[in-house]
């Protein structure tokens, strides 16, 4: 199918497209002519017009426009080269020991504008070889300069301050040369005289013996630190071990305040119901007391009621009784005294029935007397005689002595002469009154004396 359309079209289209392609290509081409493009490890020199006094303008990186045949481009390097060193000279420090030194070092073009320019002057158009050998030769006599201004001990022992002076020292001449040191590394120094292994060896001594003192030192500190950790891991332990007997205390001290407190609040509330129960006991006595004295007031109210009634009652028979007592009394007053109205009368009229009256009474007086003899009881009565017999009689007759002394008490009294009246009273009984009684006298009473 596409050749049936290619066979279909007409040869001037195809004349016409040859024709542009053709054009195409010679505009590229003479575009290519005109522009130039620089990579970024390329110094681009394009010289053949005057620019800012001088007859070159530099480019790194990125494009700009030439005029062909006017204008000529070179290329330049900025890529590192490597060159191998290699010197022999003798160490300086009163030693002047031959000593070789090997190395390698990188060097390259300077991209710096101040001094690109003086690479441009001295490389440009001159393969890279001729570059390095300049760059050994430069870099070889700035390291014979170092070492003869150097021991053996220290380009051995600092390898650092032996490169870092060499390339202070070459650094000018490089600058003048428009190149630039990236890096100086020193391979080898030895020498014929097996000075530097003799170095060696002792620093080698020295290296080991530094090694077992730090190896030592190391081991002391761990030891140390080992120690100390033991140390502070045993505190460490102890701070836990106590804080955990501190809580622990704690724990058990709280846990003893709870309880006593729990204690206390129980007796607490134990002596708060003692205390209401005394309480209520106390008002339930008081109200059972209250109570109490109120059913006595009520008892003793109805009890004085009563009372009142009775001893009313009481009264009025009492009353009654001794009114009729009284009544009783005044009658057997009465007739007493007119029976001792009579008796008077009759002892005006008959003298000696007073006497007869008295013997009459005699019995009961001397009934009267004895009993007071016979309500004493001596029991038994145990006589202690001297051996004159007075005591047995006088024991015998105590009785008739104490007869004898209430009768003589009798006479005192009634103021008659006992004696005498007996008689008279058993002559008047045998009929011998009249003389019985002519003797008869009246003893005078105790009280006679006194005028009454």
């Amino acid at each position: 199918m596409i050749t049936l359309i290619l066979g279909q079209v007409p040869p001037w289209v195809w004349g016409l497209a040859i024709a542009l392609l053709a054009v195409a290509c010679f505009v590229i081409w003479l575009v290519s002519r005109f522009i130039v493009v620089g990579n970024p490890s390329e110094l681009l020199v394009i010289s053949g017009k005057k620019t800012e006094g001088r007859g070159y303008r530099t480019l790194i990186g990125g494009r700009t426009l030439r005029i062909p045949v006017i204008e000529k481009v070179d290329r330049l390097s900025l890529r590192n080269m490597q060159v191998g060193l290699e010197v022999k000279a003798q160490a300086g420090g009163g030693t002047m020991i031959p000593i070789t030194v090997t190395g390698v070092a990188n060097v390259k073009i300077s991209s710096e504008p101040d001094t690109r320019g003086n690479a441009i002057e001295r490389f440009l158009g001159h393969p890279p070889t001729a570059m390095q050998l300049v760059a050994r030769e430069t870099l070889e006599g700035g390291l014979r300069a170092v070492i003869g201004k150097m021991t053996p001990e220290e380009i051995v022992e600092d390898r650092d301050k032996f490169v870092a002076t060499v390339m202070n020292e070459v650094n000018d001449d490089f600058r003048k040369l428009g190149m630039l040191i990236d890096s100086v590394n020193i391979q080898n120094v030895h020498d014929e005289d097996q000075y530097l292994e003799s170095i060696a060896r002792k620093a080698s001594a020295q290296v080991r013996a530094s090694a077992r003192k730090y190896e030592a030192e190391r081991k002391a500190e761990a030891d140390i630190k080992e120690a100390e950790f033991q140390a502070h891991a045993r505190t460490a332990q102890a701070e836990r071990e106590a804080e955990a007997r501190t809580s622990e205390a704690a724990g058990h001290q709280k846990s003893e305040e709870a309880r006593l407190a729990a204690e206390k609040a129980i007796a607490d509330a134990d002596n708060a119901l003692r205390i209401r129960k005394a309480e209520l006991a106390a008002q339930a006595e008081l109200k059972e007391a209250e109570w109490q004295r109120a059913a006595a007031e009520a008892e003793e109210a109805r009890l004085v009621a009563t009372q009142i009634k009775q001893a009313n009652v009481a009264r009025d028979v009492a009353k009654a009784k001794a009114e009729g007592v009284a009544a009783t009394v005044l009658e057997e007053g009465k007739a007493r005294a007119a029976a001792i109205e009579q008796i008077g009368r009759a002892i005006e009229q008959h003298p000696d029935a007073l006497k007869v009256m008295l013997a009459e009474m005699l019995p009961d007086v001397v009934r009267e007397l004895t009993k007071t003899v016979s309500g004493v009881n001596l029991g038994n009565v145990t006589v202690i005689d001297g051996g004159s017999g007075q005591a047995v009689a006088g024991a015998a007759l105590s009785r008739a002595r104490m007869l004898s002394e209430s009768l003589a008490t009798l006479e005192g009294v009634l103021g008659i002469d006992m004696r005498s009246l007996t008689k008279a009273i058993a002559a008047n009984i045998t009929g011998n009154g009249g003389e019985a009684a002519g003797h008869t006298q009246t003893k005078p009473s105790p009280s006679s004396g006194d005028g009454h």
